[in-house]
This record gives C-alpha cells, structure tokens and sequence, in this order.
C-alpha cells in the first residue's frame, strides 16, 4: 500500500513550513534514512529523511512552496514491489475528498467523522476539540479522559505530532502542558483594516510577515498572557571581571597563523554567572508545569541571537562544568550556524533560562520577555563609567545593569532576589565561577 508523506512537525512550535527543496525526484529509489526534502522551519532548514522503503512516486507539493501546514500531504511513496504510477494515481484522488470537505462544526457530533475523512490516510485520525484538530490515539484519548487531562495542552511526540500514550504518562507524572488558550474576556486587538484606516492611504508599504515573525509574535503574546513577570534590578561594578577577561585572553594559544584558540567576551562570563548561580540557588532553576514543578539538575542556558527577522536563542548544555573558553567557542559556533539557519532543533528547544545582552548597542538597562519554558531569563546592558562610593568615598568604575525576569509562580521575590544576588557576586568576583 502507498506511503503518504505529510509535511513534518520539525519543532513543537512550528504550524506551517516552507518546502525549500525536493532532493530526491519522482522515479527515484528511496531507502530509509535517505534526505527527502530540504523543509524551513520557523527557526532553521533541516532535512526530511525517508522511514521506509520504496519509490518516490508523486511530488504533490513543489519545490519552493511556502507555508505548507504541518501533517499537509506532500508526496507520494510506492512501496517495494508496488506499481508507481498507480500509487500516483491513488494519492491524487486522495486529495479530492480534502478539496471538497466542508469546515467541521463542531456542535454536531455527527460531523467529526466527516472531517477525520478528511485526513490522509496515514495520518492519525484527530479528535476534534473546540474547532481545532487534535491528533491522538484511541488509548491516549481514554487515558486522558480518565485523568481529566485537556488533550489540546498536550504535546505530542508520536509520528507527526500525535499524542500517544506516554505523553498522557508523561502529563500525568509532570511532564510540561501547553500553556492553556487566552481566557474569555481579553481585549481583541484591533483589525488590520481599522488600524489601516488610521493612516492616509498611500503613505505607507506592507512589507508581509515571514514564518519566523508569526511565530516570535505569537509567542511573545503567549508568554505575556500566560507568565506573570516580575522584574529585579542590580548593577555589577565589573572591573575585575574585565581585568581577568584581558588576562585569560592574552594566555591564549596561538596557531601557526597567529589566531588565538579563544577570545573570551564579557557576555561568556555572564553566562557562566549565570549557570553557576543557578546551581547555587537551584530551587530557581526551575520550569512551571501545571502538574508540578521541574526541578533541573543542569544549567542549560539559552543565549539571544539576533538572525534575518527575528532572534533564535541556542543553549549552552551543562554550561555550569564548561570553561569560560569553552562556552566562548561553543557560543561562536551556535551564533554561526543559527544565522545560517543550521542548528538542528535540540540547539534551541528548551532550556533552564537565558540571557539577553543589549550592551553591544550602548543599552543602559532593559526588561527581557521570558521564554517558555524557561522561568527567568536575565538582561544585561552595556558596561560603562559611573561614580560610585567605595569606603566612603566617591570613584569612578565600569558599572553594568543586569535585570532578572521572573516567572512569579515559580521563582518568587525573595528567590529570585537570592538568584540576582548570586549572579551579582559571580561577576564582580569572576574568580568564583571556578571555585
């Protein structure tokens, strides 16, 4: 029987995606593990691989196709043996029941099955909940009914994002929910066409919003809605901080060509500030689930680069045992491949908290948004000259702002306070981070 390959889900936020390029051909000879398509995501091009057997008997969706909807039909596979241009055949008219369908409603039970009809063949049929398909299995829809689990807040990790079974385990025991959908009641945010109207027509250009807008948008309103942020704010005298800096830079090796095996920046020293005290402080390194809290035994801190229309924030694993050279060479290498769209996804899926650094564009102080599912995330400006008092009396030093954003319902005042404090005491006394 044919094999209908449906448009992956690649990361647990991406809705749609765009097929950059078919790699194999119609006709050709497929076996698993062989690169399929080149699909871009939200975040980075990865590459589709084949899971069985056969040949590549219909490309439905060409190359160069933009935001085709996750578990979209895209090809045809014919099985070993099979006849190709019949299992052509067969999934064209596959797509007719699609085309035709008429929206679900779902205030009749009787509909549902029209639309699971809907669905290609090996895609799983969906529930439908509230207007939106969810896709599980029978047992992982009884489960959930039994323990009273909303089936649209669970992340699926069967084949193209299906809930199975053991992510109902998984919800059950702790395991992360989706944040719930913006209650009833907030406000509605102006239409296109009424802001539109606020401007003289002609005046402006529409410059359309890529994948990676749409998304950063949504998420940004979803953690604004769903985490309640609390702010706290020191600043760190950082004199020793770049005194050490200048030191472990001039102790670098060089190779034949004269380049240093690292170059140490003040954002690595924050990062590793940051993975220490949470380590010190660990009932902050913390992420919110409804079921309860994970308590993580590593700091693994995502870091705030800016790509081609948006920002990304690949992490730094286990960054509280690597070298401040290390995480140097390690941070240059992500920042790379993220502008170049190559991180695969477990570079910057989750995480136990962030940093942010604006310094480099002469910011004073800033307020970062956290990113789920991380509980803080901390915002660091720019380093520079102000008078303090020291014994008593006034000198000048090399002052930095650093602000924590804090998940209240994980990480509250005094354990945030308690957090910041820690971060604080790491960058004036680097020599800490390594004791």
């Amino acid at each position: 029987m044919p094999t209908n390959i449906l448009m992956p889900a690649l990361s647990p936020t991406m809705e749609k995606g765009n097929l950059s390029k078919w790699v194999k051909k119609e006709g050709d000879k497929v076996a698993p593990g062989d690169v399929l398509a080149e699909i871009e995501t939200d975040k980075a091009t990865m590459e589709v691989k084949a899971v069985d057997e056969g040949t590549l008997a219909k490309i439905i969706v060409p190359e160069g196709t933009q935001d085709v909807p996750v578990n979209q039909l895209i090809a045809i596979l014919a099985g070993e043996g099979e006849d190709v241009k019949a299992a052509a055949s067969g999934g064209q008219s596959a797509l007719a029941p699609k085309a035709e369908a008429k929206p679900a409603d779902t205030s009749k039970a009787s509909e549902a099955p029209k639309q699971a009809a809907a669905v290609p063949q090996s895609a799983p049929a969906p529930s439908v909940q509230n207007g939106n398909r969810i896709f599980a299995s029978p047992l992982a829809k009884r489960l959930a009914k039994e323990a009273n689990i909303d089936l649209s807040r669970v992340a699926g990790s069967g084949p193209h994002g299906r809930v199975v079974a053991r992510d109902i385990d998984a919800a059950k025991s702790g395991g992360a929910l989706k944040a719930p959908a913006a209650a009833a009641g907030l406000a509605t945010p102006q239409s296109d066409d009424k802001i539109r109207a606020l401007f003289e027509q002609g005046s402006y250009e529409i410059i359309p919003h890529d994948n990676i807008r749409k998304i950063i948008a949504k998420r940004l309103v979803e953690a604004k809605q769903t985490i309640p942020h609390f702010y706290l704010t020191v600043d760190c005298v950082i004199d020793n901080l770049l005194a050490a800096r200048e030191e472990i830079n001039n102790a670098a090796p060089k190779d034949k060509d004269g380049k240093p095996a690292w170059k140490v920046s003040v954002n690595d020293f924050v990062i590793k500030a940051l993975a220490v005290a949470l380590q010190r402080v660990p009932d902050a390194n913390v992420t919110w689930t409804e079921v309860g809290m994970l308590k993580h035994k590593h700091s693994d801190v995502g870091v705030a680069v800016s790509i081609p229309g948006g920002l990304i924030t690949p992490i730094v694993r286990n960054a509280e045992s690597k070298s401040l050279s290390a995480i140097s060479n390690e941070m240059k290498d992500l920042a790379g491949r993220a502008r170049a769209k190559k991180l695969k996804p477990e570079e910057f899926q989750g995480g136990t908290s962030a940093v942010s650094n604006l310094g480099m564009y002469g910011i004073r102080e800033f307020s970062a948004v956290i990113n789920p599912p991380h509980a803080t995330i901390l915002a660091v400006g720019a380093g520079e000259q102000r008078a303090i008092v020291r014994n008593g009396k006034v000198e000048a030093a090399t002052v930095m702002s650093a602000t924590l954003s804090t998940d209240h319902r994980a990480v509250d005042g005094v354990l945030g306070a308690q957090l910041l404090g820690a971060i604080k005491s790491m960058i004036e006394n680097p020599v800490m981070m390594v004791v």
